[in-house]
């Protein structure tokens, strides 16, 4: 007998220790209904199979804001966020007015860049030209409306906003009540209600000079300048926000390391997950749209690749 509960004891000591060597790790995502979340759920499973002694569970969030306010709480460990408004977090500005805080970047997946949307026969070329016309800054109560006004201040540009749904301003510009509108796009391709609108009427695409791109640079750090190479038509610049994944200093660097790998390193699940990542080039959109600096565990995944750093995403000692 006494044997036998010996045998059981070093048993239970085994698994007890084998998973106390298990990291657990609470993955903060967004809506079940976004295709975002659908991405994290598939990021937490190649993590539990790339990564040894590491466990994800993915938890339903009410996306960045909600994130950044959970992790500050170690209620999850790393998650989704937009690389605006982590910027604001991190330097304890906007709706974080004088209390920084603790987030470093993992990876950014995801690019938006925002396109100014216009009517060909509106005669607007250039931003300038949108004083006092009807124009829609972006959806209603979306990142696109307020990053789009916080622009033209920088800029000390103008228009005749006018809000609504995608479907409100879609219309309104069919029919010519509206000149045009800002909408997110993806990669080098234009949102789909920009394509419904162009089987309508002609439309053009406004980008920055080089003059308002450098006052971007230098007057709002919370988002990134683009260049954009349309599969047809111009290049063009314009400024545009990262979604990307960030956690706190309480992940380890070797943690942190562990999982950049996995994902870098991977060349199916995410995009089987989210099309758009089709062979894309995750590192290159981090160094691209990141706005705050990269956990050390991630600088060191970057540093043996051989790939620059930019200052702004530089970490701290």
């Amino acid at each position: 007998m006494k044997k036998i509960m010996g045998v059981l004891l070093s048993s239970l000591l085994v698994t007890t220790a084998a998973q106390a060597a298990d990291t657990k790790l609470l993955i903060g995502s967004t809506s079940a209904s976004s295709s975002h979340y659908g991405y994290f759920v598939a990021v937490g499973q190649l993590i539990n199979e790339k990564v040894p002694g590491v466990q994800t569970t993915v938890v339903e969030t009410g996306a960045t804001m909600d994130n950044i306010r959970r992790m500050s709480r170690n209620q999850v460990d790393l998650g989704l966020v937009t690389t605006n408004v982590a910027q604001h977090a991190v330097s304890g500005t906007k709706a974080f007015e004088g209390k920084p805080q603790d987030l470093a970047l993992l990876w950014v997946y995801t690019g938006a860049p925002q396109n100014v949307i216009v009517r060909k026969d509106s005669g607007v070329t250039k931003l300038e030209d949108l004083k006092e016309v009807r124009f829609n800054p972006g959806i209603k109560g979306s990142a696109t409306e307020a990053t789009t006004e916080a622009v033209f201040k920088s800029l000390d540009l103008s228009a005749d906003y006018v809000r609504g749904s995608t479907t409100d301003i879609v219309g309104a510009i069919k029919d010519n009540r509206v000149a045009g509108y800002v909408k997110s796009g993806s990669g080098n391709r234009l949102d789909s209600s920009t394509m419904d609108i162009a089987t309508t009427v002609e439309i053009d695409v406004l980008g920055l000079n080089d003059v308002q791109a450098a006052t971007l640079r230098d007057k709002m750090p919370d988002i990134s300048v683009i260049d954009v190479t349309p599969t047809e038509g111009k290049p063009y610049k314009t400024w545009s926000f990262g979604v990307g994944v960030a956690a706190t200093s309480a992940m380890s660097e070797d943690v942190a390391y562990q999982i950049v790998k996995a994902v870098m390193e991977d060349k199916s699940v995410q995009a089987n997950a989210m099309a758009a990542l089709k062979d894309a080039n995750i590192a290159q959109r981090t160094t691209t749209f990141g706005t705050f600096p990269l956990h050390k565990g991630a600088a060191r995944w970057f540093k043996e690749q051989g790939i620059d750093i930019p200052a702004v995403l530089q970490p701290g000692k």
